[in-house]
């Protein structure tokens, strides 16, 4: 009886009804050493959750065409170029021209953003702030190297007419649309505004003014 209890369990159902001599548990059940503990983790077995990389930055967009901006097509109408925006756009002809300049309602002065018509057809568009970005890259605070190097072989330059080393860099429409974009550089060599259209207002220096 008391040999029997020093069995293990696996014994005990192993064991044959015929009688036979029993052993000591210890000569039969052999030491079964234990893993070591360590807090190194195994080697080439992967973490359970995979580290997330970083998404690469989106690339950079904008409304600016050569034949227009967003859904706007130079040489639409004023009513289509309204319903185009799909917003509020403010301003109306003066007396004296029919050149003049629709805004956006956060705007107040066309030189930082607007839409030129004229002749009742919607003909550029005036950028002088930071968030909009030319077709190609262009965009305000660039130097005209930059420029240069953005455009390579299609940047036309002419001398600023009221800022001495100042310039105006013009780039025809690559696929050979009537669109050009003309950036106006200061005396530091500094973009400070550009403006893309239809000749010959895309030309005119001082927009409708």
């Amino acid at each position: 009886m008391l040999l029997s209890l020093g069995l293990s369990a696996c014994q005990r159902e192993a064991a044959p009804t015929a009688a036979a001599p029993a052993t000591p548990a210890a000569d039969t059940a052999p030491a079964v050493n234990p893993a070591p503990i360590t807090d190194q983790p195994a080697e080439n077995v992967p973490p359970a959750t995979a580290p997330v990389s970083n998404p690469p930055p989106a690339a950079s967009s904008t409304l600016a065409r050569f034949d227009g901006y967003g859904d706007m097509r130079f040489g639409m109408s004023v009513e289509q170029t309204k319903q185009a925006w799909g917003g509020e756009l403010k301003g109306k002809p003066s007396a004296d021209s029919t050149c003049y300049y629709l805004l956006p309602i956060w705007v107040s002065n066309a030189r930082e953003f607007g839409f030129m018509v004229e002749d009742g057809k919607f003909a550029r568009v005036d950028v002088g702030g930071d968030k909009e970005v030319a077709p190609g890259g262009g965009k305000r605070g660039m130097s005209a190297d930059e420029i240069r190097r953005l455009y390579p072989g299609k940047v036309e330059e002419q001398p600023h007419k009221y800022e001495q080393g100042g310039k105006y860099l013009r780039v025809a429409d690559p696929a050979g649309g009537a669109g050009v974009l003309v950036f106006e550089t200061g005396a530091d060599g500094k973009v400070s505004h550009w403006r893309i259209g239809v000749p010959p207002q895309v030309d005119y220096v001082e927009g409708c003014f």
